[in-house]
């Protein structure tokens, strides 16, 4: 079976805009190793890693939202394959969440944020199998040493080693590869 590697990120970045690409770039590489994609199925980073992972040769699932769709009309990015219907954000959100094998997270906003927590979280309880959690960018790694500097004694270090950083997608890949075994 494919192994499946669930990508969050921002919905607003556009095509040519160095978001947009570094997200494409990501997609093509874990398309080009044969890996199933889960992103939230529209647009921003979303389209892209589904796009690079598309023309690459690699599945890409798209995972979509009634109340999403209610809140802001939009439709699943043409480089889904197979759609995955969820009625309410949190049923999305788990399904992102629990149905991958490693999850990585682009730059992004509250959404992203809220996806890296209830990974995170469930990382914590043991509620998920261990699993790979990488987070892509300077700007994540700065966040969560704030919060480990500012709130540290509320964060176990155990916590803190589910957590891995990359700087870029190509070193996230590396990562990814070196934590399951694929290539």
């Amino acid at each position: 079976m494919t192994m499946k590697i669930s990508v969050f990120g921002g919905s607003t970045p556009t095509p040519g805009s160095p978001a947009y690409q570094d997200a494409y770039q990501l997609g093509k590489l874990l398309g080009s190793a044969g890996l199933s994609v889960l992103t939230g199925g529209y647009m921003g980073t979303m389209e892209a890693v589904s796009r690079g992972a598309s023309e690459a040769g690699g599945h890409v699932i798209g995972v979509t939202c009634g109340e999403i769709e209610s809140w802001r009309p939009a439709k699943p990015n043409p480089w889904v394959a197979e759609a995955w219907y969820r009625e309410t954000l949190r049923e999305r959100l788990d399904t992102l969440v629990e149905e991958c094998d490693a999850a990585i997270a682009l730059p992004g906003g509250v959404g992203t944020l809220m996806e890296i927590c209830l990974s995170w979280s469930h990382l914590a309880i043991h509620a998920l199998e261990p699993k790979p959690l990488i987070l892509i960018g300077t700007a994540w790694q700065t966040v969560m040493e704030t919060f480990f500097k500012e709130l540290g004694e509320y964060i176990p270090m155990e916590n803190r080693e589910y957590l891995a950083f990359a700087p870029s997608p190509e070193t996230a890949f590396e990562l990814l590869s070196t934590f399951l075994h694929f290539t």
